[in-house]
């Protein structure tokens, strides 16, 4: 395994209405519909996307 870092986040809410930059955002992090999960890695990059979006997703874990 790898020494990689990583976060697990949550969709909690819609991005119906919300402007298209954020909604690009979240396809970046591999999300699209509440409830979906995903694993990023812990990078700046990943961490900027986090904020941008972060009234959206839900951080579960970070390992």
């Amino acid at each position: 395994m790898t020494d990689e870092k990583t976060i697990t986040l949550v969709q909690v809410s819609s991005s119906i209405g919300r402007p298209g930059s954020q909604r690009e955002t979240l396809k970046g992090l591999g999300l699209n519909k509440i409830g979906r999960k995903a694993n990023v890695a812990d990078t700046p990059a990943n961490r900027g996307m986090i904020a941008k979006v972060a009234h959206l997703v839900r951080v579960v874990e970070v390992e």
